[in-house]
């Protein structure tokens, strides 16, 4: 079984003796019970992990650890960037959260036209700190050296912008000409956009809207559909990461 990960600080995985405290010390002392001898990862969250032993346990939220080896792991290729439809309740979080399991590189949050649920000021801000949130607590379950960019949330102008861009830009539509699963993917270097990767737009329950549709074909992005079911806009989005990451060899 491969060490726990602990997220700290880039600035605290300088030297040979690296001191855990705070939350992610208490987490892995009191919660985790990790023991003097035992091996843990600790990253930055961009892609450096450190394996340490713990060569000291002190109360009931520090551990001293001492580093056995440093790995830069490299970004995955092709990117792949989930533009998320804003869910209802807590359903973007358990988005976010299977997203980064699955090894997404970004979400955007988007707030479509026929989203039910609108973030505006404090509300906002709030919901997307728990994506956020919830990015870095599924990462460190799914070993990640890497916690995915949940960006600021875009509206119809910013994510065609940002489709535009892509090398290769998807809609999941129901009227989608192919499925994703058949969808030609770029060669590395060959894309049409600017070397953005995959940008993956998942709609809103209420569906995107003519205007969004049509604004995304301007801006090249292709209308894939994922499969015969019919999925919530909450699980959409990871079953069609496992379908890219399948086809570009990331898994």
């Amino acid at each position: 079984m491969t060490p726990p990960v602990f997220l700290v600080d880039p600035a605290v995985l300088a030297g040979d003796r690296i001191r855990l405290d705070g939350p992610e010390g208490r987490h892995a002392v009191a919660v985790r019970r990790i023991r003097e001898g035992e091996t843990v990862d600790l990253s930055d969250g961009l892609g450096l992990r450190v394996r340490c032993e713990v060569a000291e346990v002190v109360g009931k939220d520090t551990l001293v650890c001492r580093v056995l080896e440093r790995l830069a792991e490299p970004e995955p290729t092709p990117r792949i960037t989930v533009v998320q439809a804003l869910p209802k309740r807590d359903r973007g979080e358990l988005a976010v959260e299977m997203m980064t399991e699955a090894g997404v590189d970004a979400v955007v949050p988007w707030a479509a036209e026929r989203c039910v649920t609108q973030w505006k000021g404090d509300r906002g801000a709030k919901a997307l700190a728990k994506w956020r949130a919830s990015a870095r607590e599924a990462a460190k379950q799914a070993r990640r050296a890497r916690t995915p960019e949940v960006a600021e949330p875009l509206d119809r102008k910013g994510v065609s912008a940002l489709l535009a861009e892509a090398d290769l830009a998807v809609v999941l539509h129901e009227e989608g000409a192919q499925r994703l699963s058949e969808l030609p993917l770029p060669k590395d270097g060959q894309g049409e956009g600017t070397g953005a990767g995959i940008v993956l737009v998942v709609g809103p329950e209420g569906g995107i809207s003519d205007a969004e549709l049509t604004a995304f074909d301007e801006a090249g992005a292709v209308r894939s559909l994922l499969g015969p079911s019919v999925l919530r806009t909450s699980t959409a989005g990871v079953a069609a990461l496992a379908v890219l990451q399948a086809r570009t060899g990331r898994w």
